[in-house]
């Protein structure tokens, strides 16, 4: 099968410009704004990973922000009480489109089956409980059968009862029908899942036929690795592959291959079709967004080496905590850590790193006060201070323009 050479800088300009379109960041508001907009935005993109960590903004709102002009934090529950998302896993903690449901059901039988383990020792005597208790008296959250007393003077010890939750959560006779913050609330999967949305088994080639056709949507241009990113499930592989090739010899779909070797599979034509224009705007993008989500993609499409360095040891870090990929153009110049200290309503630049580029700084500089005003005001602070910047030599000119806003942030 024919291999496209991809190896100038223009070529490899336009695979990015590709990946970034697909991934709605290269236009102002690709999907719309607001509510209608976020739904449109998932049903493109096909999941966003839900995170803990809130030092800034919490990561699902993060990647909705990242994409829809108006998007306010609470839309993300609003979609999930009306039923426009569901939660569940991917690689990781995710909320999916609801019309995307019945490709759940193969790992959750899986579970249920004991195929595969979610907890290898499920108390199968208490979920039943549990089971009866939800049926009879509706929705629970973990904590309304917590209890801190070495008696059970309570419903059950807290342990064992929020893992009967989510391994039934898991193997799918339950679903999040709610969250107060992160505390879930669990219910019937049948009294949950809307009666329109198709709940039937798929086969091996339909979930097969799924990952490829919303990979190639929403990243643009595929690895087969990247494909079954972070699935083990060698059957679901080799469908996928089985299917590539298939389309390959088909011509509906073509390879390239950049200068590190690394092959990437396209839908034929997606090179000759009409791109956005590049404009001069940064993003500031969560570490969980879906287009870094896949370093080793990033380091070979960008050459953007990024780790997220809250799970390193803090003597190790050399960017900080918590850092957040910074997109100007098409391309990842940098990344900055950043604390959202919200009893003050204040967001603190703890270090901002610039990476090696060819752009005029003076626009680059414009960029980033224009791209900080803006998350500041997503972060409820009115205020933004800068500690440190690398490189140095632009320490004074990056506190120079971020001087107003010093004392008050504006939308």
């Amino acid at each position: 099968m024919t291999i496209i050479e991809m190896k100038h800088s223009r070529e490899l300009k336009r695979l990015r410009r590709l990946a970034l379109a697909a991934q709605g960041l290269l236009q102002a508001q690709p999907y719309g704004r607001g509510l209608a907009g976020a739904r449109k935005a998932i049903n493109h993109i096909g999941y966003v990973q839900i995170d803990t960590i809130s030092v800034v903004e919490r990561a699902h709102h993060h990647v909705f922000y990242s994409r829809v002009p108006q998007f306010k934090p609470t839309m993300t529950n609003q979609m999930l009480l009306d039923r426009d998302i569901f939660e569940y896993w991917v690689h990781a903690a995710a909320f999916l489109p609801i019309a995307d449901f019945r490709f759940s059901l193969p790992y959750k039988h899986a579970i249920k089956s004991g195929q595969t383990h979610w907890y290898k020792n499920s108390d199968k005597k208490l979920m039943n409980e549990l089971l009866t208790r939800i049926r009879l008296d509706g929705p629970i959250r973990s904590r309304d059968v917590e209890t801190n007393t070495t008696k059970r003077a309570g419903w059950w010890d807290w342990k064992p009862a929020k893992k009967a939750l989510e391994q039934m959560y898991m193997q799918g006779d339950l679903m999040v029908s709610d969250r107060e913050g992160f505390q879930k609330k669990y219910d019937l999967t049948e009294r949950v899942l809307p009666s329109h949305v198709d709940s039937t088994m798929p086969s091996i080639e339909e979930f097969a036929a799924h990952i490829l056709d919303q990979q190639l949507r929403c990243h643009g241009l595929v690895s087969l690795k990247g494909l079954t990113y972070q699935r083990r499930n060698t059957t679901l592989r080799k469908a996928v592959k089985s299917l590539v090739n298939e389309r390959l010899a088909q011509r509906t779909l073509e390879q390239v291959r950049v200068n590190s070797g690394e092959i990437f599979i396209l839908e034929a034509g997606a090179l000759e079709r009409p791109l956005p224009q590049l404009k001069s705007r940064m993003l500031i993008l969560s570490p969980f967004d879906n287009s870094v989500i896949q370093r080793e993609r990033l380091k070979t499409l960008f050459q953007y080496d990024y780790q997220l360095e809250c799970y390193v040891p803090a003597n190790k870090r050399q960017y900080g905590y918590f850092c957040l990929p910074l997109l100007y153009r098409d391309e990842f110049i940098g990344r900055m850590d950043c604390k959202a200290h919200r009893k003050n309503n204040h967001l603190e630049i703890k270090s901002l790193h610039w990476e090696q580029h060819h752009f005029d700084e003076d626009l680059v500089i414009a960029a980033f006060v224009n791209a900080i005003t803006k998350f500041c005001h997503f972060q409820e602070c009115d205020s933004v201070s800068l500690t440190a910047a690398h490189p140095q030599h632009l320490t004074q000119r990056l506190h120079n323009a971020l001087k107003p806003l010093e004392s008050q942030c504006y939308e």
